[in-house]
C-alpha cells in the first residue's frame, strides 16, 4: 500500500485515540505505557527520517525510565535515542504516525 503524503488529524480524532488509549488509566504513567503500546502496535517500522538534515532509520520505540516515548535511530552503525516528541514528521509518515500525533497531543496537558 502507498504511503500518503503527509495528515492531518482533527482535535477530536487525536482525542478518541488518547481515550481508546487510556482507558482505566489514571496516573501519568499509566496513560504513557497505554499510549505506548498502542505506538508499537500501530506504527509501521522501520521507516526514515531527517534529524538536523542527515536521513536517519526509526527502527524500534520503547519507553525510558522516566516514562518517555522514544524512538531508536539508527544511521550506519550509529544508534541515537530521540524522544518522539522530537522526532519529525517524515514527508511521507508510516502507517500508524496518528499514535505519535495523539501523544504529542496528550503530553501537552502533562508537560
Amino acid at each position: 500500500m502507498a504511503k500518503k503524503k503527509q495528515e492531518r488529524w482533527s482535535e477530536a480524532h487525536l482525542e478518541d485515540l488518547i481515550e481508546e488509549a487510556t482507558v482505566d488509566a489514571y496516573e501519568e504513567f499509566e496513560q504513557t505505557t497505554g499510549l505506548f503500546t498502542m505506538i508499537e502496535e500501530h506504527l509501521e517500522l522501520p521507516f526514515t527520517s531527517q534529524i538536523l538534515g542527515i536521513e536517519v532509520t526509526v527502527v524500534k520505540v520503547d519507553i525510558n525510565d522516566r516514562y518517555d516515548i522514544v524512538a531508536i535511530c539508527e544511521r550506519g552503525k550509529d544508534r541515537q535515542t530521540l524522544p518522539v516528541l522530537d522526532l519529525p514528521l517524515p514527508e511521507l509518515p508510516p502507517r500508524g504516525w496518528e499514535w505519535i500525533e495523539a501523544y504529542r497531543h496528550w503530553a501537552r496537558r502533562w508537560r
